[in-house]
């Protein structure tokens, strides 16, 4: 109950649904307790006195209050609805708000497809409880009460019975929501698995396809639903062992309370139509509580979901802007490692002693193995993850002193597997900056060498591509994502290994656009192929997380290091292919 309590920030602001919900529920529970009423005063003043003529009175009244009555249950269940979508609506946005500002460190051990549950099953159980399941305990709580209240009035005997028997079916339903909610959360767990795996199937079937492992994703599969399936039967066992018992005490119940009620009718304790009242109050009353599994049923689910979604609210953000951030004036960014060292949850050692000094116009290029720790130095640099020791400064500002966006706002970053949105291109390209014009568009998609391929598709710059840039090559993403990363005119620019899907020819092409584009904004460029280097100002070479050697490009061959030999195994092969094509022709 806690965990439903501690969203209750999303329902206090519509408390004004749920209180006109509970008071048309209250008119209603009024009405349902008035019609066993009627039916008393039917058979004691009306057909046993033998005063027929007040028949369609009566009928009249029943009418009345049955249309009453569907009018209140109408008005409460729409005021009841309006609390759930309301509450759930501001509640979904701030999971989602939530889930971008979260660090790239919390992304690296969630799991996509648990992430979707969450914001799409678990809210809607919510919704469910709060738009229903809420009204229906309230309903039969409020019938509970008035119901025996009035039978107390009548027959305190009777209702001691029937409070009795009545106990027996609240106790039934106390022991059956403690044990369902370890199922319900099972339940929950295993709907998380299983979208997970769809997600990550659909998502890497090239992968799949590639390998021919179609059968084996398919067992892997089989083997999530069989957990999805097994959950729900251990569910559904304690639904079929629950709802028997409920039906043979509430049957049990009005057995015990006609045989007990005609006993004191005939003792002259009890008059007819007081126990026609009675037996229609029961059915009031039992038929709730029959209810009552599937109402603690939704209430459990809805708790199980708030356990989840407060997982996720209460998930601290460790990547956040200063209370008082420090904003700059200079529009040249000059860029300072001063002994950086950084290591993320596993490894301790992914950067050490990292010094580097990157002024306004300056193209740095780094040059490393693979986890030697080159992509990491992009991550510190817009602070993707914060550094163990030292700084990584903007001119001259700790970068943890600065705005978060507007630091972010300075990089334009490609990836080496850029993320196209199932969108047009064009709408990929203009992600950068919604605004810009479309001969600002053009003008990026030709300095990315990008605007020729995309001018020979069908509908140009209007073409959807499927998710994920599903229908373009390695190299047509790449070129979209620089055009995406130029279009911003950003102060750095970072292409993380961004190239490596092209061809040696339209590689130049490229980095002779951004040389000539940016002579007073900062370039890092990272790349295992030495000529997307050779060309930097200075070349960093990593080893362990260390830089290990730095210079330019003929400095770098004269140290007879890792760059040299780099050079040559890749100038080797190059030579090696040449030869093979010149003996083909």
């Amino acid at each position: 109950m806690k965990d439903f309590l501690k969203i209750k920030s999303f329902f206090l602001p519509y408390k004004r649904y749920f209180i006109l919900s509970m008071l048309f529920l209250v008119a209603m529970t009024g009405m349902g307790v008035l019609a066993p009423l009627l039916l008393k005063y039917l058979v004691d003043d009306v057909i046993l006195k033998e005063q027929y003529e007040l028949v369609p009175y009566v009928a009249l009244a029943v009418i009345v209050v049955a249309i009453l009555k569907g009018a209140f249950q109408f008005l409460s269940s729409y005021m009841g609805h309006q609390l759930g979508i309301n509450t759930v609506y501001d509640l979904r946005n701030s999971l989602y708000q939530k889930l971008q500002y979260l660090s790239l460190g919390y992304y690296s051990r969630a799991k996509t497809g648990d992430l979707m549950a969450r914001l799409t099953g678990d809210v809607e159980k919510i919704r469910n409880f709060l738009s229903g399941g809420m009204v229906k305990l309230t309903r039969i709580f409020l019938t509970f009460i008035a119901g025996l209240s009035v039978m107390a009035f009548y027959s305190v005997k009777l209702t001691a019975v029937t409070f009795i028997v009545l106990g027996l079916l609240i106790a039934v339903a106390y022991r059956f929501q403690k044990v369902v909610r370890p199922s319900f959360r099972t339940i929950r767990k295993s709907v998380a698995d299983l979208n997970t795996g769809i997600q990550e199937n659909i998502m890497g079937i090239r992968t799949v396809k590639s390998f021919g492992h179609e059968a084996f994703e398919e067992s892997k599969f089989y083997h999530r639903n069989d957990e999805f399936k097994q959950a729900h039967l251990d569910s559904s066992r304690i639904w079929s062992r629950y709802f028997p018992v409920m039906e043979m005490l509430g049957g049990s119940c009005i057995v015990i309370l006609l045989g007990y009620g005609g006993f004191l009718v005939l003792n002259e304790e009890l008059s007819l139509g007081a126990l026609v009242a009675f037996f229609s109050l029961i059915w009031l009353i039992v038929n709730p509580l029959t209810d009552l599994g599937f109402t603690i049923n939704n209430f459990m689910q809805s708790v199980t979901s708030a356990e989840r979604l407060n997982e996720l609210l209460e998930t601290p953000e460790d990547i956040l802007s200063p209370q008082e951030p420090v904003y700059q004036q200079n529009n040249k960014t000059e860029i300072n490692f001063k002994d950086v060292s950084f290591g993320y949850q596993t490894r301790k050692d992914t950067l050490s002693d990292i010094n580097l000094d990157v002024s306004p116009g300056k193209t740095i290029g780094v040059l490393g193995a693979t986890g030697s720790g080159k992509s990491s130095i992009i991550q510190l640099l817009f602070r993707a993850y914060d550094t163990t020791e030292g700084a990584v400064h903007v001119n001259g500002n700790d970068t943890r002193q600065l705005h978060l966006s507007k630091l972010r706002r300075e990089f334009g970053i490609v990836m080496q597997e850029p993320f196209i949105f199932s969108a047009s291109i064009l709408d990929n390209i203009r992600y950068g900056d919604p605004y810009a014009s479309m001969e600002k568009i053009i003008d990026s998609a030709k300095l990315a060498d990008a605007h020729e391929f995309i001018s020979e598709l069908p509908q140009g710059y209007d073409t959807i591509v499927g998710e994920r840039g599903l229908g373009l090559s390695g190299g047509q993403k790449q070129r979209i994502a620089i055009a995406r990363a130029l279009l911003v005119n950003p102060e750095v620019l970072v292409l993380d290994d961004a190239t490596s899907a092209l061809d040696m020819e339209t590689e130049y092409h490229i980095l002779s656009n951004l040389k000539s584009m940016m002579t007073n904004q900062s370039t890092f460029i990272i790349a295992h192929r030495i000529s997307s280097l050779k060309n930097a100002d200075e070349i960093i070479v990593l080893d362990k997380g260390k830089i290990v050697e730095r210079g330019t490009h003929q400095e770098l061959l004269q140290q007879n290091g890792i760059y040299r030999k780099t050079y040559d195994v890749q100038h080797a092969s190059q030579t090696e292919n040449l030869r093979r094509r010149s003996r083909a022709l």
